[in-house]
């Protein structure tokens, strides 16, 4: 990891954690909430990250009120900084839903310093720190996240189970279209062997069949947040330049000239790029209609 990286989250972490002492006397702000219903009993829920809260609106419909901390495609996720405001929101959440693994971990001590029920998406699927974070690209974890959410909300809400209930089992429905639809397109990506600028989505490529043929070195560089050697660029253009890379996938959220020129090998090889972001862009309401459109372009590439 990064000299600038490490210090930028020591002090987030920093931060968050002397804000605590005034969470719980702070409201929640009305920014990026998931639209539901205002007030009339509703649950409080805070979302680190936007995919995430979109899930926990969907399970909860107008029972809840869901705000979104992360939304914004143009920045570093892993480098946020929560401000007094971020952290204040989980004051009065009775429900939190992070992402864990050590993506937000700000988040985490924000939700835990409270009394809200707390699901960590990477712990329903037994992921920890240090393990590949984007967990919302794996159907494993999408499935027992809901299902945790749902829990929440039972546990929260008790008097409207059964509607939690049947919204649980409406998500799950379009979940397995889902599945069904990368069951699909594995036919053509089965076996595929693909590079990545980042590894992020690591786990929809590996529900899709795919091989990750990303050179080590610059793997190993990226996966640690530290600048790949001149040598681990190369390699990465050499192997793209030899044919044997079939697809490049590209975290636009991590932009950079190192990135300029990995992609700019990719395509003088004429080799597919498909972009993506870590937060859900705008243009989705919910994380499943985003994955779909996802596996649409791993289909085409």
């Amino acid at each position: 990891m990064q000299i600038s990286s490490i210090i930028r989250r020591a002090v987030a972490g920093v931060a968050a954690a002397s804000m605590l002492v005034a969470v719980a006397a702070c409201g929640t702000s009305k920014d990026n909430k998931t639209a539901g219903g205002e007030g009339g009993g509703t649950i409080e829920v805070v979302a680190s990250i936007n995919q995430w809260g979109s899930v926990a609106k969907d399970l909860g419909g107008s029972h809840v009120d869901v705000t979104n901390i992360m939304t914004k495609t143009n920045v570093e996720a892993h480098d946020y900084e929560p401000t007094s405001q971020d952290v204040a929101k989980f004051g009065t959440a009775k429900v939190a839903v992070v992402n864990g693994a050590d993506y937000d971990p700000w988040a985490s001590k924000a939700a835990s310093a409270t009394k809200a029920t707390l699901v960590t998406a990477a712990e329903t699927a037994g992921i920890k720190e240090g393990d590949n974070p984007h967990v919302w690209f794996s159907a494993k974890v999408r499935n027992n996240t809901a299902d945790a959410i749902t829990a929440a909300y039972q546990k929260a809400d008790p008097s409207h189970k059964d509607d939690y209930a049947k919204l649980n089992k409406e998500w799950h429905a379009k979940e397995d279209q889902l599945e069904s639809k990368i069951k699909d397109a594995s036919a053509k990506t089965k076996d595929v062997p693909y590079a990545a600028t980042e590894s992020v989505a690591w786990y929809l490529a590996d529900d899709l069949g795919m091989k990750d043929a990303t050179p080590t070195g610059y793997a190993q560089a990226s996966a640690n947040e530290s600048e790949p050697t001149p040598s681990d660029i190369k390699a990465f253009q050499d192997v793209l330049k030899g044919g044997s890379i079939k697809m490049l996938v590209f975290n636009t959220q991590e932009a950079n000239s190192t990135t300029d020129q990995i992609t700019g090998a990719a395509k003088s090889a004429n080799v597919p790029i498909v972009e993506l972001t870590e937060q859900m862009p705008k243009e989705y309401t919910n994380l499943l209609d985003w994955m779909s459109a996802l596996v649409d372009q791993f289909a085409k590439a």
